[in-house]
């Protein structure tokens, strides 16, 4: 891997792609397209977090560079929205439309609206049975999950130690996340807290305050995102607790600062970016009838301070 890939600019991945793929855009000439002229996708996000401005941006760039018309929405973490964003995107008769879920209940009317109208739904970071989408680029949040218990486990070397969970939202990629890192961790490490922090900065400082008051002796914290992580830092600094260790999420340049300093313990790389960029491109190929994985994984990579130099880009700020 080179020494710094975090540099590479994205227009670069997607042209590396491109490539890869034969052509520099998916264009009607191909043969045995499905859908034919110019493409419509709808686009509905789940949140405002860094996660969610990245992927928007990434997805906007790789459409536009693709020649796709794209419509935007966003359900600020609320499942009743996201069900009125999928409607509405039906309403305007996109060709497809890629979703950043916030509730896998959720999921299952969207994409039944979705299939009676004769819409095919992508997902991002979270799939459903593949025969009902048409595809899906998927970060394996359980193992995002473990990469952090696995962590804790050699830190604490079968040392009795209790660790705090500050969650995302209930309902979709928090709790995988929080599924796959419990059920990692080593029987002499006791989760005795478990609170959503929404996904919101302000929310998890509050949680992390409340959190090491309770729990005094805390060794270890998971925090659902790096930003709800950095708020989760302050509080417990701010309580005199500045011991508690932090494993989190996703990779960006400031957690690796904060890697670097001790702020962070660990992180799991998951790139928006890259999510964002399989999102699009995936979706138009399997529309034209081209050659595609129908579920595509984001790759993930534990990071620390010692490899924080070499961790694969977050999102590039060309997007």
């Amino acid at each position: 891997m080179p020494t710094s890939p975090r540099s590479a600019p994205l227009a670069l991945l997607l042209s590396a792609g491109l490539l890869l793929s034969g052509c520099g855009v998916f264009s009607d000439a191909d043969s045995g397209t499905s859908v034919d002229g110019r493409l419509t996708l709808g686009f509905v996000n789940g949140g405002d977090s860094e996660f969610h401005q990245c992927l928007q941006k990434t997805v906007e760039l790789t459409a536009r560079t693709n020649f796709a018309t794209l419509v935007t929405a966003n359900s600020r973490q609320d499942a009743a929205t996201e069900l009125s964003n999928i409607e509405d995107m039906i309403a305007r008769k996109v060709d497809a439309i890629i979703l950043q879920t916030v509730s896998t209940d959720v999921l299952k009317r969207g994409v039944a609206k979705a299939q009676e109208a004769d819409v095919p739904i992508f997902l991002t970071s979270v799939s459903t049975d593949p025969s009902d989408i048409l595809g899906a680029v998927v970060v394996d949040l359980k193992a995002v999950g473990r990469l952090d218990a696995q962590w804790i486990d050699r830190d604490a070397a079968g040392r009795p130690a209790k660790a705090g969970v500050i969650a995302g939202a209930p309902g979709a990629a928090s709790d995988l996340l929080v599924g796959g890192l419990t059920k990692a961790l080593p029987g002499n490490v006791r989760v005795v807290a478990t609170e959503p922090g929404m996904y919101d900065a302000d929310k998890a400082r509050k949680v992390a305050a409340a959190m090491i008051r309770d729990h005094p002796d805390l060794d270890y914290a998971f925090v659902a995102n790096e930003q709800m992580a950095f708020a989760a830092r302050e509080a417990f600094d701010a309580a005199g607790a500045d011991g508690v260790r932090i494993v989190t999420v996703n990779g960006t340049d400031e957690a690796l600062a904060a890697l670097k300093d001790g702020r962070f313990s660990a992180t799991v790389s998951n790139s928006a970016g890259e999510t964002g960029e399989l999102a699009v491109r995936n979706t138009i190929a399997l529309l034209r009838g081209r050659t595609a994985e129908k579920i595509a994984k984001t790759p993930i990579r534990l990071i620390t301070k010692s490899t924080a130099d070499t961790a694969p880009f977050y999102c590039d700020s060309d997007a």
